[in-house]
């Protein structure tokens, strides 16, 4: 399997982009937590169409323009990770759940603890919101890019009033 990558400027920091050969493999913030850095078995390419597609969608998300991106991903993990990350992408513009709810929604209610170890895990972020997932008490819990990172992304998309929690 071929993997690229690169970085990309954003109003959060820059952003490295990981893709394979069935999409977007990874968006990392710099600083994140779990951070594996892909330059050890991939090869930089700015140019990449995944690349540019992402970078022009990542800027309108930013502008407040886009509400949905419309790339592929590739995700690599457990089929119970997965099926988290695939249930994060579920979750819309300007929503919130919760860690229990995304328990249940992947059919094992009381798992809320290991689904937030994996939506900490969630390679992808952004373009898979894990940060639109709150704490049952509606406060924000970690978040591998860092709690001040969560809340302007949930304040772009007017999930959260600016100010609060």
């Amino acid at each position: 399997m071929t993997t690229i990558h690169t970085i990309i400027p954003s109003v959060v920091g820059d952003l490295q982009l990981v893709a394979g050969d069935g999409g977007l493999r990874g968006l990392h913030m710099a600083g994140q937590k779990y951070f594996v850095d892909p330059a050890v078995d991939s090869r930089p390419d700015p140019s990449a169409e995944l690349f540019v597609r992402a970078a022009e969608q990542l800027e309108a998300y930013f502008a407040g323009d886009l509400r949905a991106f419309d790339l592929p991903v590739e995700f690599v993990g457990t089929a119970v990770q997965v099926s988290i990350w695939e249930q994060l992408r579920l979750i819309p513009f300007g929503a919130t759940t919760t860690y229990g709810a995304l328990a249940a929604a992947i059919g094992k209610p009381g798992m809320a603890q290991g689904v937030g170890q994996a939506v900490g895990h969630n390679p992808v972020c952004i373009v898979v919101p894990c940060h639109r997932v709150i704490g049952a008490n509606g406060a924000l819990t970690g978040y591998a890019g860092g709690l001040e990172r969560k809340r302007r992304l949930l304040e772009l998309e007017g999930a959260l009033q600016p100010g609060l929690l």
